[in-house]
């Protein structure tokens, strides 16, 4: 058993700066410009850790430097690096890699939607693929739901591939960032994948709302808005049932953006995480969140601008979370995900939660640990 490894380095950059995502150079350095701090490496080598820990001596082929043999280092698998000659980031260098890698039982990367689109569009058919969540929009079904279960997703594959199931349905989508940049949401499905299937452990593709489900949205956010506690911070996040709630109190939302709310103000629009963390100093605050369609995530899923130190400032009591049941009775899986990079945090935000569902209505829902 083989296991190939690819790692887009910049993937999730513009996250938490709020630029919607890192395809092309300009944005890449707009992003590290803005201070943005690299995170793929370290969410790839959580994986390996995982993976190490559970099936030591797995023979990973894999790329040179951050593309792979840098997150690989020191640990007890078998490695084997190939020669792509200078790395650099690039979709063209994720692609060649790929193609050198063909033989093996299973390829994993590390990236978002356009890294899966990359390796989805080099690998032979039939060879599986597992994605390491690091993008800023993960649409894709390929991922697995943590840095975690990606590693336990490639132990089980290499312990006792005869036992893992198979998918080939999988589906490869990604969005156009300028026009998601504009407001405009342009999902495109670019191929249909083979990938494990773990009911706990895998991510569905992203589905959107339904027309109809707009009623029981408004009240829901509108009771949330009735709610909100003087001299509280209430970061609203991106999508459109977190967006209810700032319509609701009377302004405008960036629907794919991330704003704040004080005492009934807006204090932030389209905000990055440090804007968001300088609100929140000394504050009580609450995340007012939707729920990402079919896959079932509140963090971690294009809301990377708020970030670790707000999520942990929070808690669980300060998650504010509103869906229609519809949408919840249509997740993959009946519970809740959050992938926020610290598995300590994710297991302190793990059980049960409210979920505002409309007037006076709620549903119990768990969020669950990967």
């Amino acid at each position: 058993m083989q296991l190939g490894l690819i790692v887009n380095p910049v993937a999730g950059l513009g996250g938490a700066v709020g630029l919607k995502g890192t395809d092309g150079p300009d944005t890449v350095a707009e992003a590290l410009r803005r201070g943005a701090i690299p995170l793929a490496g370290l969410r790839t080598r959580a994986a390996l850790e995982r993976l190490a820990a559970r099936a030591p001596g797995t023979a990973i082929v894999t790329a040179p430097g951050p593309l792979g043999a840098d997150w690989v280092a020191g640990l007890p698998l078998e490695i084997k690096i190939i020669d792509i000659g200078e790395p650099s980031s690039t979709a063209r260098d994720t692609r060649e890699a790929v193609g050198m890698m063909r033989e093996v039982d299973l390829m994993v990367f590390a990236g978002g939607d356009g890294t899966a689109r990359d390796v989805a569009a080099a690998l032979p058919a039939g060879v599986p693929m597992l994605g390491i969540p690091c993008g800023v929009k993960m649409h894709s079904g390929v991922f697995a739901i943590s840095p975690g279960a990606a590693g336990a997703m490639m132990a089980d594959v290499a312990l006792e591939a005869e036992r893992v199931a198979w998918d080939d349905t999988a589906e490869v989508m990604d969005i156009d960032e300028e026009a998601l940049r504009e407001g405009v949401i342009a999902p495109r499905l670019f191929g249909l994948a083979r990938v494990p299937v773990a009911r706990n452990l895998m991510q569905a593709a992203k589905g959107g709302p339904r027309q109809d489900e707009a009623a029981a949205l408004s009240y829901a956010a509108a009771a949330i808005a009735r709610g909100m506690e003087p001299d509280t911070l209430y970061i609203i996040g991106p999508g459109t049932s977190a967006g209810a709630v700032m319509l609701a109190a009377g302004h405008t939302p960036t629907t794919l953006g991330t704003d704040a709310l004080l005492d009934g103000r807006v204090v932030a629009r389209d905000a990055d995480a440090a804007t968001l963390e300088t609100l929140a100093a000394d504050r009580q605050v609450h995340l007012v969140l939707g729920v990402t369609g079919q896959q079932g995530f509140l963090l971690g899923r294009g809301n990377q601008q708020i970030s670790h130190s707000l999520i942990a400032q929070a808690g669980r009591e300060g998650l504010i979370v509103l869906a229609t049941e519809a949408k919840l009775s249509a997740l993959a899986q009946p519970r809740l995900w959050v992938d926020t990079g610290d598995p300590t945090l994710d297991a302190a935000l793990s059980g049960f939660i409210r979920v505002q569902t409309g007037a006076m209505r709620q549903m119990m829902m768990r969020i669950g640990e990967s």
